[in-house]
């Protein structure tokens, strides 16, 4: 099959998400050659597997050799791969299912040998349990947190970019999956009113005597964007907000939207139809409730987002009671993955010094 041939779901995920696979782990040779190789959707998952497992293979050789930090970042490399596998893949549920599972272990194994390590936890919610990261910054301090917020199809296995920059400035991370995302997706749907979860999740940080539950931040990337600011508005104990490209308000509409984005949106809705999907997506609204956040917030959008056009952020901007920066990075595409030297250092030292850390 032709270039041109490509299927137009390949393509989507080629054109829309790229510099997103980079910018977040995945080495550029591996992006390219994988891609080139893949012109059917149904290999997508196949193709990204076999990628993983060769950085799965190269820990595995690392931790024989007795080297744990390498083992580690050979780990993370292959759970970015399995997860950018999988993140979409839902016309395959059990091959998505299977990669998300490897996806899980290999952050798991690689969460010790990361520096600083981090640690598996699990948060009681609903009768059930939540899946998070937590991580914390060396040194012994009792730090303050970022609580990290998933978009629609990202999962605690894509944030160690991220992680990492909070943790260089003396923040402690917790990267959970929420109801309809990563390992919870299967159990819950996506939670419109996602101050639920975040509950369940600052309760937690609580119970604990390691970090300061005092000066906790929440952080959301995409739809985790709106997840963030929703919580923010609801949440007395969040002293401080970033949100990354999120909706204002969620069209019951998916036109414009690629196939396998809103495809994706309702089976982790657990729709069995757009039009139920849709009203879902209507529920996802920052209407009347913005004006409810009075911690301090910074807003990232980009000025070609395709997806959340940079008037969602401007609406926010508008409506919040508390201080607010509004960054539109010109040329900025979806979560500007593309220029992300344009926000990710400055809005974890924003991060920092509204939680009381100094900067460094």
């Amino acid at each position: 099959m032709s270039e041109t041939q490509r299927d137009t779901r390949v393509e989507a995920a080629i054109s829309h998400w790229a510099p997103r696979f980079v910018a977040n782990g995945v080495p550029l040779a591996d992006f390219e050659e994988v891609t080139a190789a893949v012109t059917r959707w149904e290999d997508w998952c196949a193709a990204w597997s076999a990628r993983a497992a060769i950085h799965e293979g190269l820990a595995l050789q690392a931790l024989t050799e007795g080297c744990k930090l390498s083992a580690g970042e050979h780990f993370t490399r292959a759970a970015v791969c399995y997860h950018f596998g999988k993140f979409l893949f839902v016309n395959d549920m059990e091959q998505m299912k299977r990669a998300h599972a490897k996806a899980v272990e290999c952050r798991n194994w690689a969460l010790p040998y990361l520096r600083p390590p981090g640690e598996r936890v699990a948060i009681a919610y609903e009768g059930t349990q939540l899946f998070g990261n937590l991580r914390r910054p060396a040194g012994g301090a009792k730090a303050p947190v970022v609580v990290m917020c998933m978009g629609l199809d990202s999962a605690k296995e894509e944030m160690d970019d991220y992680e990492n920059r909070f943790l260089k400035r003396g923040l402690a991370t917790l990267a959970f999956d929420g109801p309809g995302q990563g390992e919870a997706e299967y159990d819950f749907a996506l939670c419109p009113e996602f101050e639920r979860p975040v509950k369940a999740v600052i309760d937690y940080v609580e119970s604990r005597n390691d970090v300061d539950a005092a000066r906790v931040g929440i952080w959301g990337v995409s739809l985790g964007g709106y997840f963030a600011p929703r919580a923010a508005a609801c949440e007395p104990r969040i002293k401080a907000c970033v949100a990354l490209s999120g909706a204002f308000q969620r069209r019951s509409s998916f036109e414009g939207r690629p196939s396998i984005s809103f495809e994706a949106f309702r089976v982790r809705c657990h729709c069995a139809s757009l039009d139920e999907a849709g009203k879902v997506a209507q529920r996802m609204t920052l209407q009347d409730v913005a004006k409810n956040i009075r911690c301090p917030i910074y807003i990232v959008a980009g000025s070609m987002d395709p997806l959340t056009p940079p008037s969602e952020g401007e609406k926010l901007a508008a409506e919040v009671s508390g201080p607010c920066v509004l960054s539109v990075i010109e040329g900025g595409n979806h979560v500007v993955n593309n220029l992300w030297y344009r926000y990710r250092d400055q809005t974890a030292d924003w991060m920092a010094r509204q939680l009381g850390v100094a900067p460094v």
